[in-house]
């Protein structure tokens, strides 16, 4: 299990090396969302008594941003190295699937996690919200950018070309996030649609994330972690199976 090392060394540097585009575009991208809805909405919506609607939106954009990067950092890694040929040369090393599930997540979680502070840090000069629960924010940010660097493990697999990759992300990935509660709160919803969010895993992802912030949420934090935990399973096992058998990239 030393291997694993090199790898996610390598991915460190891939995604570093153009930081511009991999660590300030999505955080620019957040701080526009803030100032948008910020400021047209700020007015017209209250979510909680005691929080502002832009201290509301903050958690929600810095989890967003951690899971959109953590997918998109594994995903985009295996594809590129797919389709310009250089995945040969990871296949001649005796690294075993496991090395390659850690140093592939692991990386994702960095990457995430990078991402996640600078658009906190960035946002908190508009609207800095409480930290009622820190454990809880970095349990969540934690585990959801491993999720997501799962699921962009078994996309980058998966995909033979750019456009299926980019498929997945824009019909799967990019609407769950949306329609998770980044930017309002599902009691605020008709009772159908509430319902319906709890069937989005991205919910609790955000739900329990925001949790930690503020001390409030629209599901209990420990059913969040419970479904997060089991997601994260059943992906991680899903991953390290296809990394086993080769799939689509030992042939």
């Amino acid at each position: 299990m030393t291997g694993w090392r090199t790898l996610f060394y390598k991915e460190i540097l891939r995604f570093w090396k153009v930081g511009f585009q991999t660590v300030a575009a999505p955080v620019l991208t957040a701080i526009l969302y803030l100032l948008i809805f910020g400021h047209v909405l700020e007015a017209h919506v209250k979510v909680y008594d005691t929080i502002s609607y832009t201290a509301f939106l903050v958690p929600g954009l810095v989890m967003m941003s951690v899971l959109q990067n953590a997918f998109a950092n594994s995903s985009s890694s295996l594809i590129q190295s797919k389709i310009m040929g250089n995945l040969v040369f990871l296949l001649l090393t005796p690294l075993s699937h496991w090395n390659w599930f850690f140093a592939y997540v692991a990386s994702s979680v960095v990457r995430g996690m990078v991402v996640g502070f600078g658009v906190l840090v960035v946002t908190s000069f508009f609207a800095f919200p409480s930290l009622v629960a820190p454990h809880w924010i970095l349990v969540f940010a934690i585990l959801g950018a491993a999720l997501m660097g799962t699921l962009g493990l078994i996309a980058g697999l998966w995909a033979e070309k750019f456009d299926q990759l980019a498929a997945f992300q824009n019909f799967v990935i990019m609407p769950m996030t949306f329609l998770s509660g980044v930017f309002y709160s599902i009691s605020s919803l008709p009772p159908f649609w509430q319902k319906f969010s709890h069937f989005n895993p991205f919910f609790y992802m955000i739900d329990g994330f925001r949790f930690g912030f503020f001390g409030v949420s629209d599901a209990s934090p420990w059913l969040s972690l419970g479904i997060l935990g089991a997601a994260l399973l059943l992906s991680s096992a899903v991953a390290v199976n296809l990394l086993r058998i080769g799939y689509k990239i030992r042939s």
